[in-house]
């Protein structure tokens, strides 16, 4: 029976974890498949096609309710704001897009933006469906501000000092003490915030290797069969913060400054 309960405990997690990512599965899958099959001559270009299969997404998760309005305004910013940062790096010479599309702006393919909405679509949907929250923190404004920090940062170090490592740094003063909590099967289980963020920076930087091997963009110097340089999880880790603190201006309610707590 205990084996049994386990079992089931260990389903839940998955299926729940599954359900969160939901989105970037689905378009991560749809980059595998599209760069498989997908022929220079059809009719349709297979970065179009990834957008309207984005916009597809999107409208199936706010029909279904799976995204709340509200949440899906949040992703639209992270829509926007990646769109920008691609737009700066593809123009810097960082990475490109190689093939042709018709939505497609300053070299830029407009699905670009959601694979930066679908991490913002899992980090609201895991908050949702674990039922997370996150104590100690330090004040809202301080996270925010460091978020800022970290964005310009992506665009300014090309023309300034690069201050990723006092980004870096910064992070582990702050939040070396923040946990992530989730209700246990014997009471709340805090996880230490920053290593959680660290596995998510190399859980997204496999996610890169699976779009540059897919040929849906190449960085500068990389052939299609190299690896994507590990420097990068460093950069999605920073990023996630800015992911995070994005998210939380509709779901600072799970971010508590007393002790650790039951979760009601």
């Amino acid at each position: 029976m205990q084996w049994g309960g386990l079992l089931s405990h260990g389903v839940d997690l998955v299926l729940r974890q599954l359900r969160a990512g939901l989105f970037a599965t689905l378009f991560l899958s749809a980059m595998i498949v599209t760069g498989l099959i997908w022929q220079p001559d059809w009719p349709l270009h297979r970065y179009d096609a990834l957008f309207l299969l984005a916009i597809c997404l999107q409208a199936l998760f706010l029909w279904r309710g799976l995204e709340t309005p509200e949440e899906a305004r949040v992703i639209l910013l992270f829509h926007l704001t990646g769109t920008a940062m691609e737009w700066f790096k593809v123009s810097a010479g960082s990475w490109s897009y190689p093939e042709p599309g018709l939505f497609k702006i300053l070299s830029v393919p407009l699905f670009s933006g959601f694979m930066y909405g679908a991490v913002g679509s899992y980090i609201l949907r895991a908050i949702r469906s674990f039922e997370l929250w996150f104590s100690p923190f330090p004040p809202i404004w301080m996270g925010w501000l460091l978020a800022i920090a970290i964005y310009v940062n992506f665009f300014a170090h090309h023309i300034l000092l690069d201050i990723r490592l006092a980004l870096f740094a910064a992070t582990l003063l702050m939040f070396w003490r923040s946990r992530i909590w989730v209700s246990g099967r014997r009471g709340p289980v805090g996880i230490p915030f920053p290593p959680v963020m660290l596995a998510g920076g190399i859980l997204l930087w496999i996610a890169e290797n699976i779009g540059t091997f897919s040929g849906t963009w190449i960085y500068s110097g990389q052939s299609p069969d190299q690896f994507v340089s590990m420097a990068k999880i460093g950069s999605w880790y920073l990023l996630l913060y800015v992911a995070f603190f994005t998210v939380m201006l509709v779901n600072h309610d799970a971010i508590r400054s007393g002790p650790p707590r039951r979760h009601r």
